[in-house]
């Protein structure tokens, strides 16, 4: 095999896509930067006039934003989890899908902790967290682990683009001057040669071990920022399990549902054929059983404990939110295990149809698990007015959580708009090794 003509062929093939803003890509873009901006102005009124305009009150102290935070989080971790699991085994599935799970783990990153922000009241002080930290407090070991998970993730995605940076580098004639100067600043004088290719793989492989170990580790530390309380409904021993395993759920979802838009909008059906959907969606099975079986045991034992307010929390969850709670934990969990169950089922779309339900059921159990417990408190309520003790969003709650979610969108378009959303170095290096597999056969 010509290794020069063949990555010619493939840059030449992805090129189109790097470059070409159709008009559906342009409605797209123009709808999110809509929603951003939305986002913005709501940002700035609750900035001018404080938490009053949100739904947030002495008792839920937090709402949908600590829920976008959790989930944006979760998705990270168990993205560089995957990712990391990927390159430390050398699966041969993973040179399709890594480059979209990296993209994902990067930018949940960035995204979730905003969400955090929005919860304080006086971000002005904002600095006083870092200038006087309290070490035995959960929350400052839960920023101190996703800094260094996000420093982390940040220079594992950059190390496995190299190599595509270097192809485009020297490959893509057709680019504007711009984009090659890009190219060329981050591409650091890579030239591929059998050395640099070593290094650069064993340092990726290093650095994919660290990342499941951070994300493990990161996980865990937010989990405990519920379960070392004493308010009922988080003061659990099983909830860092959960989370972790919560987290792979929304994880593996949102890959699916990441894995067909980009095979349908950037025609790359050759590369994300049915057979990876088909394995992701029996990760998917197999993690939702985790997921039902933790979720079973944590609402029994609370059941079968009798204390008084675990019985008052449940009591909640069964009567106000009696239909969240059918959908997060009935619908999203038992869809997707019948959808995957059975072989016929798992087509293209329907794997992708049970991801959606897996990842919207996901985020309304996160919602049971902060509002309904902020809503019955461990100390008796005086003040009986239901302004003070029931939660719900505002429009600007509501405005923020689709500015975000808009944000993460318009980063991931930008993204596969500057490097292939199929990693090219691993193709070639596939090909490479299938073909000398194939001369030794033939010897």
């Amino acid at each position: 095999m010509d290794i020069a003509k063949r990555k010619r062929e493939l840059v030449q093939e992805f090129a189109p896509n790097l470059m070409k803003f159709g008009m559906l890509s342009k409605i797209w873009i123009g709808l999110l930067l809509a929603l951003i901006m939305t986002g913005l102005v709501a940002f700035v009124l609750q900035l001018i006039k404080g938490h009053e305009i949100t739904g947030m009150r002495d008792n839920v102290v937090w709402g949908i934003y600590i829920i976008n935070f959790i989930f944006f989080v979760c998705l990270s971790y168990s993205g560089a989890f995957i990712s990391g699991v990927l390159y430390f085994f050398k699966t041969p599935l993973k040179t399709s899908v890594t480059r979209i799970v990296e993209i994902i783990t990067v930018l949940s990153l960035v995204v979730g902790p905003i969400f955090i922000l929005l919860c304080i009241g006086r971000l002005d002080r904002l600095h006083y967290l870092f200038l006087y930290p309290r070490i035995q407090s959960p929350i400052t070991w839960d920023i101190i682990a996703i800094m260094t998970d996000l420093v982390a993730c940040f220079i594992y995605l950059y190390m496995t683009f190299i190599p595509d940076f270097a192809l485009l580098r020297d490959n893509c004639e057709t680019c504007p001057s711009w984009r090659q100067k890009l190219y060329r600043f981050l591409a650091m004088n890579y030239q591929d040669t059998p050395e640099q290719s070593r290094i650069l793989q064993k340092l990726i492989r290093t650095m994919s071990t660290i990342v499941i170990v951070l994300a493990l580790v990161a996980y865990t530390v937010l989990a405990w920022i519920f379960s070392l309380t004493l308010q009922p409904g988080w003061n659990s021993t099983i909830f860092a399990p959960y989370f972790i395993v919560a987290g792979l759920y929304s994880g593996v979802g949102v890959i699916i549902i990441s894995m067909f838009l980009v095979r349908k909008y950037l025609k790359l059906d050759h590369y994300l054929r049915k057979i990876h959907f088909i394995v992701a969606g029996i990760v998917l099975l197999i993690v939702s059983l985790l997921y039902g079986y933790f979720t079973f045991s944590e609402y029994f034992s609370r059941w079968f404990s009798h204390k008084v307010y675990d019985i008052e929390l449940l009591d909640t969850l069964f009567s106000k939110y009696f239909w969240t709670f059918i959908l997060a934990n009935y619908v999203g969990v038992l869809v997707p295990f019948v959808i995957l169950f059975f072989k016929r089922f798992r087509t293209i779309n329907s794997i992708t149809f049970a991801a959606i339900i897996a990842v919207l059921g996901l985020w309304l159990n996160r919602y049971l698990i902060v509002v309904p417990t902020l809503e019955t408190p461990y100390i008796p309520i005086q003040d009986t007015r239901p302004e003070f003790i029931e939660y719900s969003a505002t429009w600007i709650e509501w405005a923020l959580t689709l500015g975000g979610i808009a944000s993460f969108v318009l980063l991931f378009i930008l993204i596969v708009k500057l490097v292939p959303a199929v990693s090219l170095s691993d193709i070639i290096e596939n090909e490479r090794e299938n073909q000398t597999a194939h001369q030794n056969k033939l010897t």
